[in-house]
């Protein structure tokens, strides 16, 4: 069990980035635009034999849930959002273009939004229009996200039929009084009859997604939720603290600040949520995912080769990121692009037969170094100074200086007891691994180099 102080707690859960890239999406700028992207993806048709990985953004929903992060559009009428498909075989045959041969994939993966927002026809279509133009294998993970009160057994059926073997389940909680503060009303019957067809057709992995500290949240709703989930038995589970950002999302200003758990009461639900599945046989994954030990991010996180990418936790290290559709986001070549926000200005975009991208950034050597420290941080707990310095011809003391000497000075996660560094290795232990965003915020260049932001930007840590 993690023992905190309440002084420790209040000095360390502060406002800061997730680390899905680095840099993160604030250091993106419009300088970065499609004929980059363009170049980028020259460049990675220059290894036609490495595979990539593709991620479709579907982003619309019937109605949005206060507590929503995501990039969504609100759609009641599924009319509106049929030409959006047709945009996305079109940019995909734009980025196909530019990408010559290049044509396998590693990881394919649709996200949201609500994906089986659409008809099961519409999705079939989509599936096998990308299909056409992307090679898929049997060792390809094929998976999607699915929300359990719109989806319907024909989805998981036809889903099953076209080849989706992984599928990721939004719960974030079953408490009705907290559902409501949400504003998302879903059965719990709902979700286990999803849960048992996706099993029974053989999907080959089920991940949960549930949230902490949400409003009305308390140890005892939250011990309930988990119990009812654990009966269940995903594969995996992604656990995330709710990231309340009413100045990002404004559909967060629906929920009052005051009917949030305050700090320790959040802790609180954390080391219940870590240690209930520790003590059920789920492995402590990365950042905030849990997974049984025969699971393959289990297995990699024990290798020391886990990675992650803006897709979540993954074993396909190395692997470059085609995204398609609104505000996606690539990883292509050293370089960051995000594709249009907007629906009409991606629309615009698309229809003339340029890459949607609005925004980017070409990654320098020293990000690349900095990326590589603070992804192993967050994926596997544990940077090996030797490799670092063989991979990248640095002395790993004279190069990060400054920040091993905020790591051991005082106050610093060596004396706190959240890292261990050593000759060979710099190793973050259990209590570390909670406030690994705090420890690779160390590394992050840009934080400490540039003015804090007129307004606040990232989540706090905890």
């Amino acid at each position: 069990m993690i023992k905190l102080t309440p002084e420790l707690l209040e000095r360390y859960d502060k406002p800061g980035p997730r680390y899905t890239s680095y840099p993160t999406a604030v250091e993106f700028a419009d300088t970065f635009g499609p004929g980059d992207y363009a170049a980028q993806l020259h460049d990675a048709a220059q290894r036609p034999d490495e595979p990539l990985s593709l991620y479709v953004h579907l982003p619309f929903c019937e109605a949005r849930c206060s507590f929503c992060g995501c990039h969504v559009v609100v759609a009641r009428r599924r009319s509106v959002a049929d030409a959006y498909l047709d945009r996305v075989v079109a940019e995909a045959d734009l980025v196909a273009r530019h990408l010559g041969d290049r044509r396998l994939l590693a990881q394919y993966h649709w996200g949201g939004g609500t994906p089986t927002y659409y008809s099961v026809a519409n999705l079939a279509r989509l599936h096998r229009a990308l299909v056409e133009r992307f090679e898929i294998t049997a060792e390809t993970e094929v998976g999607l996200e699915v929300d359990p009160r719109v989806t319907t057994s024909r989805h998981l059926e036809l889903l099953r039929e076209l080849g989706f073997n992984r599928i990721s389940m939004g719960i974030q909680d079953i408490d009705p009084e907290v559902q409501a503060r949400i504003e998302r009303n879903q059965t719990l019957q709902e979700t286990i009859e999803l849960h048992t067809q996706a099993r029974r057709l053989g999907f080959e992995s089920i991940n949960h997604d549930l949230i902490y500290g949400l409003p009305g949240q308390t140890t005892d709703s939250l011990a309930t939720t988990l119990e009812r989930v654990l009966e269940m038995r995903p594969d995996r589970l992604a656990v995330y603290s709710f990231a309340y950002v009413p100045w990002v999302k404004p559909n967060q200003k629906r929920i009052p600040a005051d009917s949030l758990p305050d700090r320790s009461t959040k802790f609180a639900l954390l080391s219940l949520m870590r240690e209930g599945l520790i003590a059920d046989g789920y492995r402590p994954i990365g950042m905030d995912h849990f997974a049984l030990p025969e699971d393959e991010l289990a297995m990699a996180f024990d290798a020391g080769t886990l990675t992650r990418n803006f897709m979540g936790y993954t074993t396909k290290r190395g692997t470059e990121m085609i995204a398609l559709g609104t505000s996606g986001i690539s990883d292509v070549g050293g370089a960051y692009a995000q594709n249009h926000k907007r629906l009409n200005s991606y629309y615009t975009a698309v229809d003339a037969a340029e890459l949607p991208v609005e925004r980017g950034v070409r990654m320098t050597a020293d990000d690349r170094i900095r990326r590589h420290v603070i992804t192993e941080l967050m994926c596997n707990g544990v940077v090996d100074i030797a490799a670092l310095e063989r991979d990248f011809a640095i002395s790993f003391t004279d190069y990060f200086d400054v920040e091993l000497e905020a790591l051991t000075g005082p106050g610093g996660a060596v004396q706190e007891g959240m890292i261990v560094i050593s000759e060979n290795a710099l190793m973050a232990t259990d209590l570390g691994r909670v406030f690994v965003r705090n420890v690779a915020m160390v590394f992050d260049r840009y934080l400490h180099e540039k003015p804090a932001p007129g307004r606040l930007v990232f989540s706090r840590t905890v």
